[in-house]
């Protein structure tokens, strides 16, 4: 485990890394929740176990105690101290896919170009808030230029983003928690990953 100085308070970092690792993959948890969510800690075997190394990122928030997530500014000022900090030491500038669970993805959508990565993977991405789909957060999507994955429950509440060119859209049972069928989460990135980094 790894503090970082953010210009926001301390950030914790948790490394699993990959022997000979082909890239890392960095990845944030959801608005209430933490970096051992079911779907981010079976996302994290994958990667190991196809050698890419993982850091998971606990938001200063969260490792201050608080449950309620700042306004996005202060999340992504954070997460690309992170992202800079962990690029230059503990990933050694390996090819970078960032991503994250929920609110965490729409984090590395939103600074995935600023974090100089080469894909985006995002788990249960809450394309706009239960019952309002008025209040998409499509943009945040279309605005990333580099491959995409979105694993999405076939019931999330939150929405269900649509593929495009470069961004592939994976349906698995259950609903945002994306627990009701792990296997099916771990399979699609595992299928995703080796077309990114070769």
């Amino acid at each position: 485990m790894l503090e970082i100085d953010t210009p926001h308070g301390p950030a914790r970092t948790h490394l699993h890394n990959a022997e000979q690792p082909l890239g890392a993959v960095i990845l944030g948890h959801g608005a209430g929740g933490g970096v051992d969510a079911p779907d981010l800690m079976a996302v994290t075997e994958v990667a190991r176990s196809q050698r890419f190394s993982v850091a998971l990122v606990e938001q200063p928030y969260r490792v201050a105690g608080k449950r309620s997530s700042p306004a996005a500014p202060r999340l992504d000022a954070a997460w690309n101290a992170v992202v800079e900090r962990l690029r230059v030491d503990s990933l050694g500038g390996l090819p970078l896919i960032v991503g994250g669970r929920s609110a965490g993805a729409r984090v590395a959508c939103r600074t995935a170009a600023d974090c100089d990565a080469i894909a985006v993977l995002c788990l249960a991405f809450p394309l706009h808030p239960p019952g309002r789909p008025e209040k998409t957060r499509q943009p945040e999507l279309d605005a990333v230029k580099m491959p995409v994955l979105v694993v999405q429950g076939d019931r999330d509440q939150f929405g269900k983003p649509s593929a495009a060119a470069s961004r592939t859209v994976v349906t698995v049972p259950g609903n945002h928690s994306l627990r009701k069928d792990l296997e099916a989460v771990a399979d699609a990135v595992r299928d995703w990953l080796p077309r990114i980094v070769r």
